[in-house]
């Protein structure tokens, strides 16, 4: 099996990860946060154009075929940039949507980055998804919002509080919504809600419209979303590493760098260790595209970047809390994308109960 990227595969990486870095991310990401979404639009617009959505829909759909290690690879970059918005979600739509006729009518759309695709699924899901666990994002699942004392921002309202919340559905121009029978359309109702990451505004949206598919593949929508995520969180946790060694060696104390003393190197190289070993399960699981594969890389990748974003905060010190300092716009994405497209412990069911069947049935 092999886990290294080819130079062409290096090279659509690299090229992405110019042209977020001349982005100004933080300044998009903050315009996002505050419901401004004219520059992250823009820039929606040239991932869209890299070829990056295209690359989960087959080539008789208008797709670049289904590339799930290069998939991983973009997302691993839009993760160290954090780029804002349902990127997760229009990835789930589009492996959902990639079926005639629904293809025709709302593929090109987000294939060409002219449109924003977000999906709401309630917990538990009604439909049949086999041995998938069902949980598609606990941040956006209808839950109660933690370590906030503003009502608008904390549990949703009588009206609402059994309906799902979606990802940036205020921005997005496709919004589906899974009910008991199948994938419909959906209108946002209620207020915008905001998540512990301010970049993830939540919505409200109730299935209200054209039933599109009585059976849509979700087991393949929830693979596909959870390995773009699992890169996402390996991306964010790779950036808040390199931000924190960066700040280590400036900041000085007692005349020395405290990136000299021990404890500090010791907290680096546990993150570092952490990273590094999810990487490979990871493209492994690109590589093999199962579901049990995907859930263990989306464990591991994310309680890397959640143990990341912890050692990061700590040497940061106090200037790490401050919503002002671009830090923060990583550190409150490494904890969302922990629960999002599902949490720790059923990822840990998945795998744990795909490894006793299979040993069942050696």
């Amino acid at each position: 099996m092999r886990f290294l990227p080819d130079a062409d595969q290096r090279a659509f990486a690299g090229s992405l990860h110019a042209m977020l870095t001349a982005a100004d991310t933080p300044a998009v990401i903050r315009d996002w946060s505050d419901g401004d979404s004219r520059r992250g639009r823009a820039l929606w617009r040239r991932v869209a154009e890299a070829g990056v959505f295209g690359l989960a829909v087959p080539e008789e759909q208008d797709g670049l075929g289904r590339h799930p290690v290069e998939l991983t690879l973009a997302f691993v970059e839009l993760g160290r940039h954090a780029v804002p918005g349902p990127l997760v979600e229009t990835v789930a739509a589009a492996v959902l949507l990639a079926e005639a006729p629904l293809a025709k009518r709302f593929l090109p759309g987000l294939l060409a980055g002219a449109d924003l695709a977000t999906l709401a699924a309630p917990a538990p899901l009604p439909l049949d998804t086999g041995p998938a666990r069902v949980t598609p994002d606990a941040d956006t699942a209808a839950v109660p919002l933690p370590l906030d004392t503003d009502p608008a921002r904390v549990t949703p309202d009588a009206d609402t509080a059994a309906v799902p919340l979606a990802l940036d559905a205020d921005a997005a121009d496709l919004r589906l919504a899974l009910a008991p029978d199948g994938l419909h359309l959906a209108s946002p109702v209620g207020q915008v809600r905001r998540s512990l990451d301010p970049a993830r505004r939540l919505t409200p949206l109730t299935p209200d419209g054209e039933l599109l598919a009585a059976h849509p593949s979700f087991d393949l929508a929830l693979t596909w979303a959870r390995l773009a995520t699992a890169a996402q969180a390996l991306g964010v946790g790779l950036a808040l590493l390199d931000r924190t060694v960066d700040h280590v060696r400036r900041r000085t104390q007692f005349g020395v760098p405290i990136g000299s003393f021990q404890a500090v190197k010791h907290r680096l190289a546990d993150a570092a260790t952490a990273l590094e070993f999810a990487r490979p399960l990871l493209f492994g699981a690109a590589l093999s595209l199962r579901p049990a594969d995907v859930a263990a890389a989306k464990l591991k990748a994310c309680e890397a970047a959640y143990t990341t974003a912890r050692a990061a905060l700590q040497l940061h010190g106090a200037i790490g809390y401050t919503a002002e300092y671009d830090l923060s716009l990583w550190l409150t994405k490494a904890r969302a994308l922990r629960t999002a497209w599902g949490t720790p412990e059923e990822c840990r069911e998945l795998f744990l109960e795909d490894t006793l069947t299979g040993r069942a049935g050696a």
